[in-house]
């Protein structure tokens, strides 16, 4: 039977929210990777993740060769591509084509949580600048 065969061969793989482990970046962020590489959910062209930036907080200036869409949920901030500045609020949705310099500062009082969805799947450089204390 098709039916029995399919089902052999794929699962539904399904992680809590909350228990997914988050990383706390020095630029007072906090990002889980919520689909890919480090993650048990994989996807093959995409890394999914959130963002919960705290108060005066920020994604820092960086560039990769990922194109990039950011999805604002909750609260307010200023989002740079290429030196053009938008504010950005709740229910927008940010393009962010390849190796185009960009950044997304909270300058509120309030969190700002976001999703960001990422091509190809690989966990993007300026991570590991940031840790460094290469970015901030």
């Amino acid at each position: 039977m098709l039916y029995n065969k399919i089902k052999e061969v794929f699962s539904i793989l399904i992680q809590r929210f909350s228990e997914i482990e988050g990383e706390y970046f020095p630029s007072k962020r906090l990002t889980k990777v919520l689909v890919g590489p480090k993650s048990n959910l994989k996807a093959n062209n995409f890394v999914m993740g959130s963002v919960k930036i705290d108060p005066n907080g920020s994604i820092p200036k960086h560039c990769h060769d990922n194109e990039e869409i950011y999805i604002i949920l909750r609260g307010n901030g200023r989002m740079v591509v290429e030196g053009e500045s938008k504010i950005v609020e709740a229910e927008s949705v940010v393009y962010i084509p390849p190796n185009k310099e960009h950044y997304l500062e909270n300058n509120t009082d309030e969190p700002l949580e976001m999703m960001f969805v990422y091509s190809p799947a690989t966990i993007v450089d300026h991570w590991e600048k940031e840790r460094r204390g290469e970015l901030s």
